[in-house]
């Protein structure tokens, strides 16, 4: 029989919601897939690190960390075909790269800390570049035509007291999340999950910063910036590590 704190666990029943949510690509954006993500949505605003059995990390000011050890580390809680499910743990100062999820949907909840996370948008316009257009520093012509147009969407710091920060295949896809004054961590459901061999890899970006582009601090402020954004490689000073999930095993 399963344990009954299995069976009653804010995780499971977060785990199980997702499934219902997820399932069915099909009905994904109907009536009755908003009101599954709304209900998923409410399970993720109560669920607190406690739930987790995890608690914050000290910042342990004498020592420096070492080079090895990774700036990010992700507790793996379950995964199916529909989403997978896990906690991401940044050190201080750390920050996962911006990068994409590609025809993915996702929610993220900060259990401990502080994070901030800028998002953007890909627009649909055409994606050439005017040849007279400058960037600092100048690119290569082969770079030129790795150039996608995007909006900045928002940035926003989230706690453990705010709501989950919600990501759709056209809405926030792409995103950088950076610990701010210290650790965080944060759980994560991605739907589906990454899947190379599915068309979903991990892809990473830079904002480049056109040198012909006045700067417009209201639009920036709102959200509206366009800026140009260049595929990149994985950043060399971020990788991420593996550690154990102590709370309650979900079983799907």
């Amino acid at each position: 029989m399963m344990p009954r704190d299995n069976m009653t666990s804010l995780v499971q029943k977060i785990g199980r919601q997702a499934l219902v949510t997820f399932r069915n690509p099909s009905l994904v954006g109907d009536k009755a897939f908003l009101d599954n993500q709304g209900k998923l949505q409410t399970l993720m605003t109560e669920i607190r690190a406690a739930d987790l059995k995890i608690a914050p990390r000290k910042v342990d000011c004498a020592s420096t960390p070492l080079p090895h050890n990774p700036p990010v580390t992700y507790m793996h809680i379950c995964e199916t075909d529909q989403f997978s499910m896990g906690v991401f743990l940044l050190k201080s100062g750390a920050s996962i790269p911006l990068h994409d999820h590609p025809g993915m949907y996702g929610m993220l909840k900060v259990m401990y800390g502080k994070v901030r996370i800028t998002c953007f948008d890909r627009l649909d316009k055409s994606t050439n570049v005017a040849s007279d257009t400058q960037f600092k520093p100048p690119l290569l012509p082969f770079q030129r035509d790795t150039l996608r147009r995007s909006i900045l969407r928002s940035v926003g710091e989230f706690t453990e007291e705010s709501g989950p920060c919600i990501l759709t295949p056209d809405r926030d896809n792409l995103h950088q999340i950076d610990a701010v004054d210290g650790p965080t961590a944060f759980l994560d459901i991605l739907a589906p999950p990454y899947d190379p061999d599915d068309g979903r890899d991990c892809h990473y970006y830079k904002v480049l910063e056109s040198a012909s582009d006045s700067e417009d601090k209201k639009a920036e402020a709102q959200g509206q910036k366009e800026v140009w954004l260049m595929e990149v490689p994985q950043p060399s000073d971020f990788w991420c590590g593996g550690e154990p999930y102590p709370g309650p095993e979900v079983n799907i």
